[in-house]
């Protein structure tokens, strides 16, 4: 009895997890650049004493819904979406390159070029820092930054920094705890001339909320049934010490 128990427990926390997920996914709907979640299970043979009989469900590296979000126009000259393969390079809190589908970019009063989440942007010198106090910032589709200068001619641009955008496939990243993406081992990603970066436009989420309500449901009503196994388990086991007292 105890392993019909085990299997069910078992169940039920891979369900409150694929809960969790979803639940995540729900609340960055209108996250820009955010890559939904999927959760990964596999049966894993428990061992310890005694005969291995026991299988239980193990969770694996969630995956990640790569399709590209839908791009909206926001007129905004720090804004940028990327082409399906293409991805922004950033520094991470260790000070290493990663990558991110968020466009939505700020200039710090160090003339820093960041994320709307902190990140530093790196360009094909490393962190990308601008020539404050600056009127104006544009970015060609080859991720090429101009600026204008305070007090320059309205006709004036000049370049000063090129974005580091990569070309990667979806099958060659992978997402971090900290939501950004890095190659998987074995693999190597590298700019490409093919990519293209659009001003003034967001990439928006991917995450369809219908659908993610959906899986909720289905999350909670097995869960439900795991429980209610448990409980039958426990009756039946009852019900077996009341034969064996009569007996």
């Amino acid at each position: 009895m105890d392993k019909m128990v085990y299997i069910a427990a078992s169940g039920a926390k891979q369900s409150l997890l694929g809960l969790a997920l979803k639940a995540n996914n729900l609340a960055n709907a209108n996250t820009t650049g955010f890559k939904s979640d999927f959760a990964q299970a596999r049966s894993m043979q428990a061992f310890g004493e005694g005969l291995p009989t026991r299988v239980f469900s193990m969770q694996e590296r969630p995956g990640s819904n790569m399709t590209s979000g839908g791009i909206v126009e926001t007129g905004r000259d720090l804004d940028i979406a990327m082409s399906d393969n293409a991805w922004l390079s950033v520094q991470d809190a260790s000070g290493n390159e990663a990558y991110t589908k968020v466009g939505t970019l700020n200039i710090t009063a160090e003339g820093m070029l960041v994320t709307s989440h902190g990140r530093q942007v790196i360009g094909e010198g490393g962190p990308i820092i601008l020539p404050v106090p600056i009127e104006k910032v544009e970015f060609s589709q080859d991720g090429a930054i101009q600026v204008r200068p305070q007090g320059a001619p309205a006709n004036f641009l000049e370049e000063v920094d090129r974005l580091r955008v990569i070309e990667a496939d979806n099958s060659q990243l992978e997402k971090g705890n900290d939501g950004l993406f890095r190659p998987k081992p074995n693999q190597v990603v590298d700019t490409s001339a093919n990519v293209k970066v659009l001003s003034g436009t967001l990439e928006m989420s991917n995450v369809n909320p219908v659908h993610e309500m959906v899986d909720m449901i289905s999350h909670q009503r097995q869960f439900e049934l795991q429980v209610k196994l448990m409980k039958t388990a426990e009756e039946i086991d009852e019900r077996q010490d009341q034969l064996l007292r009569i007996v």
